[in-house]
């Protein structure tokens, strides 16, 4: 992960299938801007409002202030903290499966991405890392890292040279160590992580070769991407404004046991060409613009809900026909970023947009005219929400990262809830994690390690390059119920009673 010089970007990409795409700027700005490009009018003028004068900075705290300000609560407000320098930034993170549990910690992998510049070449990152158990480590030394450093806690395992950038991974839930990737193309890339062999990424060494490549999209789909719970399908969305499906059960032996792995062809090769191709299950039309997000319903792989620039949320059957089953017209005020289908609940979803705002909706209240508004409206972002996740641990918890570098965790059963003493906070927002000092475009929660989440940022504007991956659990007296709280201090507060007033 050494930095080079920077080189100049190619203008086109190679699809997985062998065509060719133009790799434009993406309108979601996620990608990070190239090391060398000129600072727009807009920046420089910010940079200099902060060398001319301290009137700014009084008015608006900078981001290093904020960021100082955050560390010093770090000790009181965090259970664990580990933070890792990126030197490439990487738009994804996803935890695999569980390697080990010891006495005081559990290793288990983690998947990453490297988003160069094209002095080297785009990776897919597969980490080992070191999950401390909950009141293990000591508060003064959690706090006590080097931002520039990477953390002792994250080794890299294994690199996979990608096919182009690597914008989205998710993981198979019946088996985590097989991984699907979303790329500047058409195409859906399947690993088998455990397989593949390691690369040593250098300018010039040939591309991994995926497992398997599903194909279908009439134009590149970048972001939309999920997984299903309960099946091996694979959904995806992309620019041609289509939802597409696949089944990868054929392909798959013994699917849903740890040692499930993707049947390998004849004929090894680096070529990539030679991966076997699978063709859609599906192909669902209802979007008038490109499709953002996608998710499965926890409970059948044939029920799905997608996102989009259109600002729809629909909801699809496939037992039903390739047409919405219910569409949310104007489900936000703006572009929709992200969905998510609540694990607990199969009536809740979520969803993240360009104006700022989380929105929960009930399908029960939706109708198949497209009427339909949400249950409530999540207002505590200065900027888009890029992600949006239902916490495994609590069915009414769930987290929301945003383009203003926060990642705010919500309780929706505390809307209903609040306190004159939280009226200055916005009604849900029980949680704010503050590390990262540019936007987070990606968290995800362990379903292993119960309050544990991973969360990225892309520092390119803020430091003009990298990224900060960051492990992070809250200290359980945030989220325990209060009265436990209250009794568990208490106690506390007599032990320190008795031990001072001894000789």
């Amino acid at each position: 992960m050494e930095s080079d010089e920077a080189a100049a970007v190619s203008p086109q990409a190679t699809t997985p299938s062998g065509g060719t795409v133009a790799s434009g700027p993406k309108k979601r700005g996620r990608k990070p801007k190239n090391k060398d490009d000129s600072q727009t009018p807009s920046s420089q003028q910010g940079g200099k409002m902060k060398e001319s004068g301290k009137k700014t900075s009084q008015q608006q705290p900078s981001v290093d202030e904020k960021y100082s300000q955050w560390k010093g609560l770090v000790p009181i407000l965090y259970d664990w903290l580990a933070n890792h320098n990126l030197v490439w930034p990487s738009l994804s993170c996803r935890w695999g499966p569980q390697l080990e549990q010891a006495t005081y910690k559990n290793r288990q992998r983690l998947y990453l991405s490297e988003q160069t510049d094209g002095s080297v070449p785009n990776t897919l990152v597969i980490a080992n890392c070191e999950v401390v158990k909950p009141r293990v480590a000591a508060a003064e030394h959690i706090s006590q890292f080097n931002e520039e450093a990477r953390s002792p806690f994250v080794k890299k395992y294994k690199t996979i040279i990608h096919p182009g950038e690597v914008n989205r991974i998710r993981e198979l839930p019946q088996n985590s160590k097989i991984v699907a990737t979303h790329t500047d193309s058409p195409d859906v890339l399947i690993w088998d992580v455990e397989t593949q062999p390691n690369r040593h990424a250098v300018l010039g060494a040939a591309n991994s070769r995926p497992d398997l490549i599903l194909t279908g999209h009439q134009d590149n789909a970048e972001f939309a991407l999920a997984m299903c719970p309960t099946e091996p399908f694979v959904l995806s969305g992309g620019k041609d404004k289509s939802v597409v499906l696949w089944s990868i059960q054929d392909h798959i032996t013994t699917a849903g046991t740890a040692s499930g792995s993707i049947v390998k062809q004849t004929g090894e090769g680096s070529d990539k060409n030679e991966s076997p191709s699978v063709g859609p299950r599906g192909v669902y039309h209802g979007h008038e613009d490109t499709v953002e997000d996608v998710a499965f319903s926890p409970t059948s792989a044939q029920e799905f809900c997608s996102v989009g620039d259109d600002s729809c949320l629909i909801l699809w059957d496939a037992r039903t026909g390739t047409n919405p089953v219910t569409k949310v017209a104007k489900a936000h005020d703006a572009d929709l970023h992200c969905v998510d289908w609540n694990p607990h609940d199969d009536n809740l979803i979520l969803t993240g947009s360009a104006d700022n705002t989380v929105r929960l909706y009930d399908r029960r209240s939706l109708t198949s005219n497209g009427v339909g508004s949400p249950i409530y409206k999540f207002e505590g972002h200065k900027a888009a929400v890029l992600c949006v996740q239902w916490s495994p641990d609590k069915s009414s918890v769930f987290g929301s990262s945003a383009e203003d570098g926060l990642l705010n965790i919500w309780d929706y059963d505390m809307v209903s809830k609040k306190s004159g003493r939280a009226a200055k906070s916005p009604a849900g927002l029980f949680f704010q994690h503050a590390g990262h000092r540019d936007k987070v475009v990606d968290f995800h929660w362990n379903a292993s390690d119960p309050w544990t989440i991973v969360s990225v940022s892309d520092d390119c504007e803020t430091t003009g390059g990298g990224g900060t991956l960051q492990i992070w659990r809250m200290s359980d007296l945030i989220y325990r119920p209060e009265e436990e709280v209250l009794q568990e201090l208490e106690k506390f507060k007599s032990h320190v009673m008795t031990c001072a007033s001894k000789p």
